[in-house]
């Protein structure tokens, strides 16, 4: 296969994802000519932002909220604003409503949301989590390594005694004394944020990407990026320019082959494009190994442009970018396991965003947007917009007459869009007890060339925007031409 015409570079980073960037801005950081290469026109791959709808409407494809970038340890350490990040926070960081026109919210004060939940006991283990937030997020945004001190292993142990449990488990734990009838309120709030883990609730670990993100709002919020997602991987590309590093894009790698002779080579792909595009060059009981590797539920997405904001009954959910639609922890554990058993459930569990009432620059004067998921099965083909808005419908009566058009991505769409969506699936692989730590090997950002690295989600820690999979994967990379 012919070779590209690119730059001379001491290292290549194939994708432009925030872990491809961060990764790239690490080696560039180490006095390395770094050129990154994207597929695509723009750089960003999840994380960007487009005019999905109808004019002067702007939707993120893909990630929207950010409480783990806002905790990460390496963008924290870089001077993002300077290049065009500006955060937008919303009162609450997530409303969760119910059908009697009430809502649970997650504020930023921990006080506040355990006395509204009546949960003592999540404010026990949160308040014991949040004086060491920063060296958590330090350990746990990682590869598996030992805490760095006694006071850190003590937090560690705190949060994986609750971690490592089911999300139904913990969700009752936390709530068991929940008073005044609040428990079940408490139950559906944590059932929500256990729901992210994208297994089912009654799986070991489903608890710890809800607890990860509970730690995030009470430290960091889960903020917006003003302007959309493409201002987050826009920072990071003007930043690693600062640097002096290359962006193509519109370059396709079919295969590494098309590289010139490089010291590092860094890929923001998972393991079935690496697979694809490296199959010349990896051994063939890597590749197996790498073909092992297991993807997790997919994502069915809608994208709204509204004349309106949405009309909640509960009106507290003005009061939050991030909405849970889903009622009670039973009705939201069914709805996940439907999913994984192949069959929707027909109210299943939807996340939903509505940036522009805390961002005016997604939309025109007056007018909205909002975007919403719900859990699919792997690769599924068949049809979920109308449950989704159904379950819209439920707790903001009056919805669909707000909308002024709509975009549907479907599993299928979302690899399209990105192929390291691989059937739909947007959290680079499925993250449970099997895959969470040496993922997706036991040489984590390694392969068996020995200049030749994994950067992307597929890698330690995992999903999320936060870069510490580019950051640590760039830090194996340079630890190898020494």
């Amino acid at each position: 296969m012919q070779q590209l015409d690119l730059p001379e570079a001491d290292a290549f980073v194939v994708g432009s994802g925030p872990n491809g960037l961060s990764a790239a801005i690490v080696l560039a950081q180490a006095g390395l000519r770094v050129a990154v290469l994207e597929r695509e026109a723009s750089v960003g791959g999840s994380c960007r932002t487009e005019a999905l709808t109808a004019p002067g409407f702007r939707h993120d494809v893909c990630s929207a909220v950010f409480p783990l970038a806002a905790a990460s340890p390496f963008f924290r350490s870089l001077p993002l604003e300077r290049h065009g990040l500006e955060w937008v926070r919303s009162p609450a960081c997530l409303a969760h409503p119910f059908d009697d026109g009430t809502a649970a919210l997650l504020w930023p004060s921990l006080e506040r949301t355990a006395e509204e939940l009546g949960a003592p006991r999540y404010r026990r283990l949160l308040g014991a989590l949040l004086p060491r937030a920063d060296v958590l997020f330090g350990d746990l945004l990682g590869p598996p390594h030992l805490p760095s001190g006694p006071a850190a292993a003590m937090a560690l142990a705190r949060f994986g005694a609750l971690a490592l449990r089911s999300g139904e488990t913990a969700a009752r734990r936390l709530s068991r004394l929940s008073s005044d009838g609040r428990g079940d309120r408490a139950r559906g709030l944590f059932a929500g944020l256990f729901a992210h883990s994208m297994l089912r609730l009654d799986a070991p670990m489903s608890a710890a990407a809800g607890l990860l993100l509970a730690l995030a709002a009470h430290s960091a919020g889960w903020p917006l990026a003003k302007g959309g997602a493409q201002a987050v991987t826009g920072s990071l590309a003007a930043h690693l320019r600062s640097l002096g590093g290359v962006i193509r894009t519109s370059v396709g790698v079919e295969s590494l082959s098309q590289l010139p002779a490089t010291r590092v080579v860094v890929c923001d792909l998972t393991p079935r494009q690496l697979v694809r595009i490296g199959e010349d060059r990896l051994d063939a009981g890597f590749a197996k190994s790498l073909e092992r590797y297991r993807y997790g539920l997919a994502a069915f997405k809608l994208d709204w442009a509204l004349d309106r904001p949405i009309p909640w009954t509960a009106r507290a959910c003005a009061e939050a970018a991030t909405v849970h639609l889903g009622g009670s922890l039973e009705e939201i554990a069914e709805s996940e396991r439907a999913a994984w058993e192949g069959a929707p459930s027909p109210r299943p569990f939807v996340l939903l965003s509505q940036p522009s009432l805390f961002d005016a620059s997604r939309a025109p004067a007056g007018a909205h947007t909002a975007w919403a998921y719900a859990h699919v099965p792997n690769g599924y083909s068949g049809e979920a917009a109308e449950r989704i808005e159904e379950q819209v419908e439920r707790f903001a009566p009056g919805f669909r007459r707000t909308v002024i058009a709509r975009s549907v991505l479907s599993p299928s769409d979302l690899e399209a869009h990105n192929p390291n969506l691989v059937g739909g699936d947007i959290s680079g692989g499925l993250f449970d007890l099997g895959q969470a730590f040496l993922r997706p090997t036991a040489r984590l950002y390694g392969t068996s060339e020995a200049n030749l690295f994994l950067c992307s989600a597929s890698t330690p820690p995992g999903p999320g925007v936060h870069g510490m999979c580019g950051y640590h994967a760039a830090k194996a990379a340079l630890a190898s031409l020494q």
